[in-house]
Formats: structure tokens, C-alpha cells, sequence
């Protein structure tokens, strides 16, 4: 029985480190967000050149850094746009979602399962077109966080709470 306590224990943190794990990110993206929306092209090629100028001078074929630096100068207006108007929404959504599932309200387990699971949705998509390693981190991250999800809302239920 010891065991299963320390189990539990043990995925009660998982959950509340994955679920402020997702509230930092979504802090970051709205800056990103913010970032994109008030930054010039130019200055963002520049930084995105200034970032990555180290890594090119070492390994002129690192695929990130030169993916980077092409993303950065074939970056028009609405594509700069669009991302600044999905990270700052996606930021605020997962802000909104975390706040809700640390102060335990049960409408935001399933919303936050639903979410995150047309996120991974996106996530598999992005992937297909745009192979990266992130992706399936970010991926298997997101569904350990729906299982969590789900296993702290039938306890919550369980509880009457």
C-alpha cells in the first residue's frame, strides 16, 4: 500500500511540474508573440544571424542554424503575423488552462485534455511536412501530460471535489 502512495505522490508532482512546465511556455509565448508582432524583419534577421553566427563559423552545414537563418530572411509580413497572432493565443490558452487546473476546477481537465490533444494533432501535422526532433519531444510531452490530465480529473471526481 506504501508503494502506491509514493506512487501517486510521485505523478501528483509529474502532473503539477508538467502542468507549470506548460504555464512557463505559455509565458514565452506570449513574448514570442509580442516579440514578432513588434520587432522589424530586419531586426529579427539580425538577431537570428547574431544567434546562430557562432554554430555557422564552427559547423557551416548545421541544419538548425541555416534553417534559422533562411526562416529569418523569407519571413514576410503575414506569415510574421500569423505567428505572433498563434503564439500569443496559444500562450494565453495554455496561461488560462494551467491556472484553472492548479486551482483545480473541473471544467478545465477536459478542456485542457481537449486542447492539448488537437495541439498534438497540430504537432503530428507540423511533422509530416517539418521533421524535427522537438516536435516528437514536444508530442510525447503533451501526451503525458493528457494522461496525467486525465488520471487528476478522475480523482478529483472521485474525491466529489
Amino acid at each position: 500500500m506504501e508503494k502506491e502512495t509514493r506512487k501517486e505522490k510521485l505523478l501528483d508532482l509529474f502532473f503539477k511540474i508538467g502542468i507549470v512546465v506548460k504555464g512557463i511556455d505559455g509565458f514565452f509565448e506570449i513574448i514570442g508573440g509580442f516579440i514578432f508582432l513588434f520587432i522589424s524583419s530586419q531586426s529579427l534577421n539580425r538577431i537570428i544571424v547574431w544567434l546562430t553566427q557562432h554554430e555557422l563559423t564552427e559547423d557551416p552545414g548545421d541544419l538548425i542554424a541555416n534553417w534559422s537563418v533562411q526562416w529569418a530572411q523569407g519571413l514576410s509580413l503575414n506569415a510574421k503575423i500569423f505567428g505572433a497572432i498563434y503564439l500569443f493565443t496559444h500562450g494565453i490558452i495554455k496561461i488560462i488552462l494551467v491556472l484553472s487546473l492548479l486551482r483545480q476546477k473541473l471544467w478545465a481537465y477536459p478542456t485542457a485534455i481537449s486542447i492539448f490533444f488537437i495541439f498534438i494533432i497540430y504537432q503530428i501535422y507540423r511533422y509530416i511536412y517539418f521533421p524535427s526532433f522537438g516536435l516528437i519531444i514536444l508530442t510525447i510531452f503533451d501526451a503525458i501530460i493528457i494522461i496525467l490530465t486525465w488520471r487528476e480529473y478522475k480523482k478529483l471526481k472521485l474525491a466529489g471535489i
